[in-house]
């Protein structure tokens, strides 16, 4: 009797103290943070931070197994952030560092980009010229275990940590893929990711291709650099013509993209940002300098395309630069931010949507092609045809929203000579890459056309 009043009486004490932490803590947040501009009016939520302290005292007290307080107020905290949508997480001392070495562009580790789906991961892109790549990784194969182990219901940060490790160990994924029976079972080797961002090569005299596999801050830099080789390849002659491959590129840093679109337009908005908070509502303008003096462009997307992939496409579609051509991009029209609450733990919280310059929110939505092609190869003679996983297959993610901005956008030829390098495991041969095939005549029919406005 007395050790139960005993236990009463700690518990009071525990949930009293614990409401007057939340309380003051809750308090002591900018009121225009704390309640947001349009919920202002709301009065502190009172009876749920009773709940909450409840739930807090019952597993503190009468869990089967002793819990410390720190272990619970870290779940609460990946509770809150797995309750907003896909892409907002909390990240402890491990995945803090997890994302650093990701955003280096150097970590030890398989090469893909993955998402969360119905508790499995799912691939959303290899990257270049990685062991996942190498190996046979396909966009849409579903993992449902590494090195044996199951990972149902497993958190995706934990997930990752296991597909990373120390370069030259070995990894075995267990894969469920679409057309096939059998689960598909890949042996590979962990090595040093480095993301190599851009590559190109001349397709024919006065044509050229440019592949980004992924969106960092020296992106643009790297295509200048490239644009300047290409035309030296071209007996310095201008190029007449550009394939942007953006295909399985899961994007990167916003400013990387806004960086690449500047490269080919001479003014006009590329893209603008819109959320709660003042920071949050940005603006990117490009600048004078189209160094390909007004040549054709096309730009290859799939599924596989997201996020600052997106903002290229969709940029260069408003302005009418370039012609889009693939499948419905992947639809990640969201900006996260990532906001450290110690030197060691942070959290990533999504902060904004992204507009293209016509006003068009992709969330969810994605970049529709001006010209659609199947996923097909011209050499296997069928359709290897697959549905790429999108923003709006993923569960909780944001809806759709559109902008109410009113803003828009604004010689002959030559005998072909095939100039293609062998070695670059990027290149894909245009007799068996279907899109890059039709990319290619697009890009002479346009240049065609051009010389014949410049006759008349």
């Amino acid at each position: 009797m007395i050790k139960d009043r005993i236990k009463d009486r700690i518990k009071i004490q525990s949930l009293s103290i614990l409401t007057s932490l939340l309380l003051s803590l809750f308090l002591c947040l900018p009121f225009s943070t704390a309640m947001g501009e349009a919920d202002s009016k709301e009065p502190l939520p009172l009876e749920m931070l009773k709940e909450f302290t409840d739930a807090f005292a019952s597993i503190k007290n009468d869990y089967v197994e002793a819990v410390d307080d720190k272990t619970i107020l870290k779940n609460a905290i990946k509770g809150m952030m797995s309750g907003l949508d896909p892409h907002s997480s909390y990240l402890d001392e491990t995945h803090f560092k997890l994302l650093k070495e990701g955003t280096s562009g150097e970590f030890g580790g398989l090469g893909i980009e993955v998402s969360m789906e119905d508790g499995l991961i799912r691939v959303i892109s290899p990257i270049d010229d990685t062991p996942a790549q190498r190996a046979g990784v396909l966009p849409r194969d579903l993992i449902f275990r590494i090195d044996g182990k199951s990972v149902k219901n497993m958190e995706l940060d934990e997930s990752i940590k296991l597909m990373r490790g120390k370069p030259g160990t070995e990894i075995e994924l267990s894969i469920l893929r679409e057309g096939s029976i059998e689960p598909v079972i890949i042996r590979l080797k962990r090595a040093v990711i480095k993301v190599s961002s851009v590559k190109s090569r001349l397709l024919e005299e006065n044509f050229a291709y440019l592949r980004i596999s992924s969106f960092q801050s020296r992106t643009a830099r790297q295509i200048k650099i490239a644009l300047k080789k290409l035309v030296k390849e071209n007996k310095n002659q201008a190029l007449q013509g550009l394939i942007l491959d953006l295909r399985n590129n899961p994007g990167g840093i916003l400013n990387g993209s806004v960086d690449v679109v500047d490269v080919f337009l001479d003014k006009g908005l590329i893209v603008y940002t819109q959320g709660r908070l003042k920071d949050s509502q940005l603006k990117f303008n490009a600048t004078s300098g189209d160094l390909l003096n007004g040549a054709s462009i096309v730009v290859l997307v799939n599924g596989g395309s997201a996020s600052a992939s997106e903002i290229v496409a969709g940029a260069l579609q408003d302005h009418q630069r370039a012609i889009i051509m693939g499948t419905d991009t992947f639809g990640k029209g969201s900006v996260q931010t990532i906001k450290p609450l110690t030197k060691t733990t942070a959290i990533k919280i999504t902060t904004a949507r992204y507009y293209t310059p016509s006003g068009r929110s992709i969330q969810a939505e994605g970049i529709v092609p001006d010209i659609t092609l199947a996923n097909v190869s011209l050499a296997k003679k069928q359709s290897n045809a697959f549905v790429q996983i999108k923003e709006a297959d993923l569960k909780g993610h944001l809806l759709h929203k559109n902008s109410t901005s009113t803003e828009k956008s604004v010689d002959s030829q030559n005998k072909s000579k095939n100039k293609r390098d062998k070695n670059d495991v990027d290149s894909q041969d245009k007799k068996i890459d279907y899109a890059l095939h039709e990319a290619l005549n697009l890009l002479k029919g346009l240049n065609i056309l051009n010389t014949q406005k410049k006759i008349l």
